[in-house]
Order: structure tokens, then sequence, then C-alpha cells
């Protein structure tokens, strides 16, 4: 059987509207990204954005290219029950794990523009660890108090595993996935990257940080942890992400192969 596993599709850019097109780059360059700062597992894991003005549809990647293959025309659009609704001339198709985890999200949650899943080996340590994610750095205090955890099931391919995920995660924007992984969520793709780029350092500075023993590991009082954690919040100062994207795509575009690639 001659199986069509090719990565050179033709561009939508004249076949969508602009504000799809947009979408299409910024996620694109987000699967980029986390290929760059060393987030990615092989061909599998999955980043969610919803389409603007399209209600219940949303981008997600082909399920057999690596991340740093990902451009704005070979993006799949799924609802949220992971139907195929378009996609490229292939033979790849979509990971039923990215809709079962993503797709409840985005139903549950209209606040959430763009879902992050990983399974980075810093991120599965912490996962693993019955403290979970403890507030030992700057970084992790973001997280004090706003994250939530969701125990083990398996594979996530059970439908009946959605109502759980949902309710696990609350009104938080990270999770915790035991023995499984990281997941974040936000309200635009670049919102959503720099809080899995700050979740995965935090969790990589505890590993290393545990390494010279638990006894060795200083926790901030709680006060001072509450304090930090809130001037990470979206509406103190400013949503975080937002003016560090424009730095992400120049150090993209200084990339050989770089923005001409992601955004074909």
């Amino acid at each position: 059987m001659n199986m069509r596993y090719g990565t050179n599709f033709p561009s939508l850019q004249d076949e969508v509207d602009e504000g799809e097109w947009q979408a299409r780059k910024a996620l694109a360059a987000c699967y980029r990204l986390m290929d760059r700062y060393g987030m990615t597992d092989m061909i599998y894991n999955h980043i969610t954005a919803r389409i603007p003005g399209r209600e219940g549809r949303l981008l997600i990647n082909l399920y057999g290219l690596l991340y740093k293959e990902i451009t704005a025309s070979n993006l799949v659009e799924i609802n949220f029950d992971g139907t195929v609704c378009r996609k490229p001339d292939t033979d790849y198709s979509i990971n039923k794990s990215g809709y079962v985890i993503h797709g409840c999200i985005h139903r549950a949650r209209p606040d959430v523009h763009c879902v992050i899943h990983t399974h980075t080996r810093a991120g599965m340590a912490v996962s693993a660890m019955r403290c979970g994610l403890l507030p030992v750095t700057q970084t992790a205090s973001r997280f004090h108090g706003h994250l939530g955890y969701h125990e083990f099931e398996g594979p996530a391919v059970d439908l009946a595993e959605q109502a759980r995920l949902v309710a696990d995660l609350g009104p938080h924007n990270a999770m915790i996935l035991r023995n499984h992984g990281l997941l974040v969520c936000g309200s635009s793709v670049p919102q959503a990257f720099n809080l899995m780029y700050q979740l995965e350092m935090a969790c990589r500075a505890q590993v290393d940080a545990m390494a010279a023993g638990l006894d060795q590991v200083l926790v901030p009082a709680d006060e001072i942890l509450d304090g930090a954690a809130h001037l990470y919040q979206p509406g103190t100062r400013r949503p975080y992400g937002e003016l560090e994207w424009h730095a992400m795509l120049r150090l993209l575009d200084a990339e050989p192969g770089g923005y001409p690639s992601y955004a074909s």
C-alpha cells in the first residue's frame, strides 16, 4: 500500500479568512517554539487553538508530523468531538487523545483559546511525585494556588474521562496530569505558551533542586507565595506572554527557514 506521508502541502492562505490565517500562523509558531525549547515528545502531544468566528471549531496538528514540521497550512480543523472538518490531502490524521483532552476543555471553558499538553522529562517526573509541584522558585510561585491535578486513568481515549478532566482543571489555567505530564490553557496562544514555558522551567528547577535531597529544599512562607502568585495573574499587571511573543517570533525569524516555513 502506498501511504501518503509527505510534509509538503499547498498553502491555504487564499482559502481561509484573515482571522483564521492569523490563528494558524500563531499556532504553527507555537509548535515550532515548543520544539525550540525542548518541550516535545517525538510526534506525540498536541496544541489546539480556536478558529476565530467559527464556533466549536479547533486547529490541531497532524498525527505523524514533528512539531518543527508544523505549518499554518498543514494544521487540521476539527470540532469539539474530534470530527475532522478539514485537513491536508494525506494519510496522516489526528490522535484521538488530542480531542479527548483538549475538546472538553475548549467546550467547558469559553475563555480558553489555546490548550497545550506535554510529556516532557521534567514534567513527567514532577507528575509522579506525591508532593506535586513545590513552590521552591519564583517561577513556581506563579502556580501557587492556581494549579489543578488530575489522577492517571491510562491513555486518554475514554470519553468518560472528559468530565473529570474539566472538573480537576476547574478555574485554573494549569494542571498536572498525575503520572502523565503537564497541561496549560490560555486566552491566547502567546499566553498559553508563556504559561507552559514557566511551568516546564519550574518542574526542571524542582527536579534539579531535589537531586540534592528534599531536606535541602527551601519553601517560602505562604503569605509570600500568595503575593507572588497574585502578581502573575493576567489582571494584576499584564497578561504574561503577549509582550514576550514578539521576541519569540523574532527568534524564529532568525533561524534558517524560520518564518517563511511555519507561516506557509
